[in-house]
């Protein structure tokens, strides 16, 4: 059986591992506001995700809307080192919304895993299943990162790694809304 959180000394990474991580926003941004009512510290996520090896690349599949309301998140990523490919959001007749990037996130990983030794997937959805297989059978580390409360089972199970970021170092992982108290109302604002 496949551990279910990483150690300081997992035997399965070493220094000179190259490494790239994909993160689906969309899918730990959801997970965290519906969790824990917070939102996700993404520099600390690829912090432990490289865990003392060599970054290749760190991309965040974002998505944008029309007033460019996220413009400051995606400038935030960007000086931390992660790299964001976006895609506006889809409205259809009738007004259903769709975002999704797993088509976008899959080519890239196999895109660029000949350069790479170990991919860290930074999402829960079980639609990722056949890429990690894939990526696995052609010799590579397939590491997942994801909230395991709102992550598929089967893909925690067939991860060389898995780590829950709503564990029990969750506080890495998320930003705490700070609760600002006006001392003239003694009322939070």
């Amino acid at each position: 059986m496949k551990p279910t959180n990483s150690k300081k000394t997992h035997p399965l990474k070493h220094p000179d591992q190259r490494v790239g991580v994909f993160i689906d926003v969309q899918n730990m941004y959801y997970s965290a506001k519906n969790l824990f009512h917070c939102k996700v510290n993404f520099g600390n996520i690829v912090k432990e995700a490289t865990a003392g090896r060599k970054l290749i690349r760190a991309i965040a599949y974002v998505v944008s809307t029309e007033g460019k309301e996220e413009q400051p998140f995606f400038d935030a990523l960007y000086n931390q080192g992660i790299e964001t490919k976006e895609r506006p959001l889809q409205i259809f007749y009738g007004g259903e919304k769709k975002a999704d990037w797993d088509v976008g996130i899959t080519v890239d990983a196999i895109r660029l895993s000949p350069s790479l030794d170990t991919i860290v997937l930074v999402s829960g959805d079980g639609d990722y299943l056949p890429l990690v297989e894939y990526l696995q059978n052609q010799g590579k580390q397939v590491e997942v990162m994801a909230f395991g409360n709102t992550s598929s089972g089967r893909l925690r199970e067939e991860a060389d790694d898995f780590i829950d970021l709503g564990g029990e170092e969750k506080h890495k992982f998320l930003i705490m809304e700070r609760k600002v108290f006006s001392p003239k109302f003694k009322k939070q604002i």
